[in-house]
């Protein structure tokens, strides 16, 4: 029978093969991958609600923090004169993509740092008109993600805040002069509404702003996207409470801490949208192919509680059209 030997030790062979395989191969699967190194950075005072909401977003995606990804956050706690620092501090720790958020300053320091590293713009007014990219369809270089850029939603704002508090006349606006102030320009006129823009450039110029409001007898409050005005909403809507003026602001959370009135996107979904770019950028995609996105959605949300504190009555068809209510 010795010629059924090599047969047997064949067979003893392949059962050896296979019980390796049923070993080795769930622990080779088990193995994790290369962990990508993700960078945030933000002009803010340290971990909020807008990174919660990325990494938020990250996870629907499948990744898991320390396993697939890393974060590194770095925050300019409103100096934004650190920014480039940290920017550059990110580029060293060669991070695979840098996420901006909070407006324009972080995403100037990080196009500064690094004409290589994919940076993700979060929440940017008009990056086209700041030099971030080429255009919203192409934007061509190292740099895309989420622009607040609305043309037509001033003339929205000033058209629910007449309807709400039909004694409008002068509304005073908080920012610069940009094409959007020229679109409310246009629209104001329609209703019958002047407008007083008030340059605020800083946090110094929030209170000469309010006096300004009060000497030009401005009746109303308009308060549009901006980086700056959102980092001081608090102030802002106890200044508007304290001077009796009804105010529109730009997003949904305006309303949430206190404005009577808000009409806008809800940025804070700007920042989940965020990780749909990290997770294409990761995939291959190249950032300068990927259109900025716009908003296609907005909320109109009324502060009762506010109302009642200013000593304001709200229409009921105004209340009807309202996305939320907060009483």
């Amino acid at each position: 029978m010795d010629w059924d030997k090599p047969m047997n030790e064949k067979f003893a062979l392949s059962i050896l093969a296979i019980v390796i395989l049923f070993f080795v191969q769930p622990a080779r699967a088990q193995q994790p991958g290369k962990m990508s190194l993700i960078g945030y950075l933000s002009r803010g005072s340290g971990p909020g609600a807008n990174e919660e909401i990325f990494r938020q977003g990250l996870r629907s995606l499948g990744y898991i923090e320390g396993q697939t990804v890393a974060i590194e956050s770095r925050f300019a706690h409103e100096k934004l004169d650190r920014l480039p620092e940290l920017a550059a501090e990110l580029v060293r720790l060669k991070v695979a993509i840098i996420v901006a958020g909070a407006g324009a300053p972080p995403v100037q320091a990080a196009k500064t740092a690094t004409t290589t590293i994919p940076v993700v713009m979060a929440n940017v007014n008009d990056p086209v008109a700041l030099g971030f990219v080429a255009s919203l369809a192409r934007p061509g270089g190292n740099i895309t993600g989420l622009s607040n850029l609305s043309p037509e939603i001033g003339g929205k704002q000033l058209e629910l805040l007449k309807e709400a508090i039909p004694k409008t006349s002068r509304v005073a606006v908080l920012g610069r002069i940009t094409a959007n102030v020229k679109e409310m320009e246009f629209a104001a006129r329609s209703l019958g509404l002047q407008l007083e823009v008030l340059e605020v450039s800083g946090p110094d110029d929030i209170e000469s702003a309010f006096n300004a409001a009060k000497g030009k007898r401005a009746n109303a409050l308009l308060v549009p996207a901006s980086s700056v005005l959102a980092a001081h909403r608090k102030r802002i809507n106890d200044l508007a409470a304290q001077n009796r003026l009804p105010a529109v602001c730009f997003a949904p959370v305006w309303a949430e801490d206190g404005c009577l009135l808000a009409y806008g996107p809800n940025t804070s979904e700007f920042y989940r949208r965020a990780a749909t770019y990290v997770d294409k950028i990761l995939k291959g995609a190249k950032p300068g192919d990927l259109p900025v996105e716009q908003p296609i959605k907005f909320e109109f949300v009324v502060n009762l509680k506010t109302a009642k504190q200013i000593g304001v009555t709200i229409p009921p068809n105004v209340l009807a059209r309202a996305d939320r209510v907060i009483k």
